[in-house]
C-alpha cells in the first residue's frame, strides 16, 4: 500500500510529525537508522505552547515563574515546563506504521531513496531529519550534570544566568547557566553556550560549569550523570517538504524546537501550509537577531539580556514564542532596540541590513 505519508528522521519532530498522521487516519512510513533509540537530551517549553493532545504525564516538573540573569535578577512571569524525555518518546506512539530501520540518502516531495537501494514513494515526504554540522553553521552547546536536588539547596530554577563566577576571562566568549528541575528530586546544571560560530567547546564548558558550582558551594562528587548538547542553530528552511529544525523550526535565540513542532504537527500532517508569509518574515527577523546577537562583544551579552526581560510580558512572548506573529515580533525587536544602550544598537542596524559583522561565541 502506497502511504499518506513518509517522514524521514524520527528525532522529537519526526516522531511527532508521524504519531500526529496516524491519529488523523493516515497510512504512515517512518525511516529512521535507529528507530528505537532513546532520546537523551532534555527537552523544556513554555507551558502555555504545549498542545492540548500530548500526554499529561510528559510533564516532568514545571516551574511557576523562572529566573533570569543578566546583571540582575528578573523574574519572569510564565510558566516553564520540563518534558520527561523517556515519556514523550513512549507517548508518541507509532503502533500503526510501517518503521523502517534505514537511512534516507535521497529525499524529493513524492519519494525517498533508502541506503539499502528502497525507494519508497508517497504523496508526500517529510525531511524531518535535523540540520547538518557545518563550520560555516553557528552551534549552541552545552554541557551539564544530573544532581540530587537536595545538594542545590537554595538555587533557583534559572531559565539563563549570565553571571561570571565561571571563572572565564571577561573578554572570552559568554555562557549561562541553566538550571531546571527535573522531577523525582534531581535537578540538572548546565552551561550553555547560546551560540557561536564556533560555539565554545564541551571542555571549557565543563570547567567553567565545575568552577561555578565550586562558587555557589555546591559539591560535586564525579559520578553525576552528564548531558551533553551540540547542535546548529542555523540552516533550516522553511517549506513544505521539512518539519522540525530542518524545517526552520528551531528558534536561533533559544535553541528550542520541539514546543513549535508538538504544537504544529497536526497541522503538518493533515498537509496545511504552515509558512505563511508572516510565519517566514518572523524566521528571517529571527535571523537577523542571531546576527546581531553573535556579534556582541561578550561583556555586553548580560546587558543585552537584561534589556530584553525588561520588555513587556507581551513583547517577550512574541518573540520567543510568536511563530507567526509579525507585528508582535516587529514591535518586540523595535522596543528591545530603542531600549539597547547606544553603543550595542549599532549591531543590531548592521544585522538587520545584512552587513557582514565578527562573530564569537555567545
Amino acid at each position: 500500500m502506497t502511504p499518506d505519508l513518509v517522514v524521514c528522521g524520527l528525532g522529537p519532530a519526526g516522531r511527532a510529525l508521524a504519531h500526529r498522521g496516524l491519529a488523523r487516519g493516515l497510512v504512515v512510513t517512518a525511516v529512521d537508522p535507529a528507530p528505537e533509540r532513546a532520546w537523551s537530551a532534555t527537552y523544556a517549553a513554555w507551558a502555555d505552547e504545549l498542545p492540548d493532545w500530548l500526554a499529561p504525564g510528559v510533564v516532568a516538573a514545571t516551574v511557576r515563574q523562572p529566573m533570569a540573569w543578566g546583571t540582575r535578577a528578573h523574574a519572569l512571569d510564565r510558566a516553564y515546563a520540563v518534558l520527561d524525555t523517556a515519556r514523550l518518546w513512549q507517548s508518541l506512539s507509532l503502533t500503526g506504521a510501517r518503521v523502517i530501520a534505514d537511512r534516507a540518502v535521497e529525499i524529493t516531495p513524492g519519494s525517498v531513496t533508502l541506503a539499502s537501494g528502497e525507494t519508497i514513494t508517497s504523496g508526500r515526504v517529510i525531511d524531518a531529519r535535523g540540520v547538518t554540522r557545518s563550520p560555516a553553521r553557528a552551534e549552541q552547546t552545552a554541557y551539564g550534570l544530573m544532581l540530587d536536588a537536595e545538594r542545590c539547596a537554595g538555587l533557583d530554577p534559572m531559565f539563563m544566568d549570565w553571571r561570571t563566577d565561571h571563572g572565564a576571562p571577561p573578554d572570552a566568549p559568554a555562557s549561562f547557566l541553566y538550571a531546571v528541575p527535573l522531577g523525582a528530586g534531581r535537578m540538572l546544571l548546565e552551561e550553555t553556550c547560546l551560540a557561536g560560530r564556533p560555539a565554545l567547546p564541551g571542555a571549557e564548558l565543563r570547567a567553567r560549569l565545575h568552577q561555578r558550582l565550586r562558587s555557589r558551594g555546591i559539591r560535586l562528587t564525579g559520578s553525576e550523570p552528564v548531558e551533553r548538547v551540540r547542535f546548529p542553530v542555523q540552516g533550516g528552511r522553511p517549506g513544505r517538504h521539512a518539519f522540525g529544525a530542518a524545517g526552520g523550526f528551531l528558534h536561533p535565540a533559544t535553541g528550542f524546537s520541539v514546543a513549535a513542532t508538538l504544537a504544529t504537527a497536526d497541522a503538518v500532517a493533515s498537509g496545511q501550509d504552515v509558512w505563511p508569509a508572516a510565519a517566514r518574515a518572523v524566521h528571517y527577523l529571527r535571523a537577523a537577531g542571531l546576527r546581531a546577537l553573535l556579534a556582541l562583544p561578550p561583556a555586553d551579552i548580560p546587558v543585552f539580556f537584561d534589556t530584553f526581560f525588561t520588555l513587556p510580558p507581551a513583547a517577550q512572548r512574541a518573540y520567543l514564542s510568536g511563530r507567526t506573529d509579525l507585528n508582535g515580533t516587529g514591535a518586540a525587536m523595535r522596543s528591545l532596540f530603542a531600549a539597547l544602550p547606544w553603543r550595542l544598537r549599532r549591531h543590531f542596524a548592521a544585522a538587520t541590513l545584512g552587513i557582514p559583522v565578527h562573530t564569537r561565541g555567545s
